[in-house]
């Protein structure tokens, strides 16, 4: 099964992508502003997470938030 983004697009290794929603980021004050850019993200065994830094920190993001550059 391939990872895919809110509008149905494929993501890859390597890729960046855009939060389409603004997020709180559990344990913690930080909030991810909606068109906050994360790039090189990563795959993970989980088709609906990617791995990637936004604001300094390495999180796991849920793909129905992002969409591909």
């Amino acid at each position: 099964m391939e990872t895919k983004d809110s509008n149905g697009t494929v993501l890859g290794d390597g890729d960046s992508v855009i939060l389409i929603q603004s997020l709180k980021v559990k344990g913690s004050s930080l909030t991810l502003k909606r068109g906050t850019v994360v790039k090189k993200i990563r795959l993970t065994d989980d088709h609906g997470e990617v791995e990637g830094k936004a604001d300094g920190q390495q999180m796991v993001l849920k793909t129905m938030y992002l969409k591909k550059m």
